[in-house]
């Protein structure tokens, strides 16, 4: 009598539908972290906005008026001109477009690939894309 002599390990069957199983989790976790982040990028800017409006603001009691305030690293400048703040990857632009005597607009403008539109806050509060 001969003794049959089992082989071990994993056939490639097995191993093609592990694959796919990594694949199918690979393809609904991927975008979700994608969305997660680029949502961080943003309310990371709506902090830095923020700051902006309250720079804006220290300008305005010491001026009286908006009208001459800038960003960025130029001497004279109120705030930095990029968010994130701290870091080295920068997603967002923080641009003055328009400003008065009375009244003005900031935005955080993406940029680097960062998804999502444009991000607006005005001087009477009002608040534009924060969804």
């Amino acid at each position: 009598m001969t003794a049959v002599k089992r082989q071990s390990g994993i056939t490639l069957i097995e191993l093609m539908i592990v694959v796919a199983i990594i694949g199918i989790i690979a393809a609904i976790a991927l975008p979700s972290y994608n969305r997660y982040v680029e949502n961080a990028r943003a309310a990371d800017a709506k902090s830095a906005l923020m700051s902006l409006a309250n720079a804006m603001e220290r300008f305005h009691t010491q001026n009286m008026t908006y009208a001459g305030a800038s960003v960025g690293s130029a001497a004279g400048a109120i705030f930095p001109d990029e968010a994130p703040l701290d870091g080295s990857a920068k997603f967002y632009d923080l641009v003055i477009t328009s400003q008065s005597a009375i009244a003005f607009r900031i935005e955080a403008q993406p940029k680097n690939g960062q998804g999502g539109g444009t991000i607006a806050l005005l001087s009477n509060g009002q608040r534009v894309n924060w969804d």
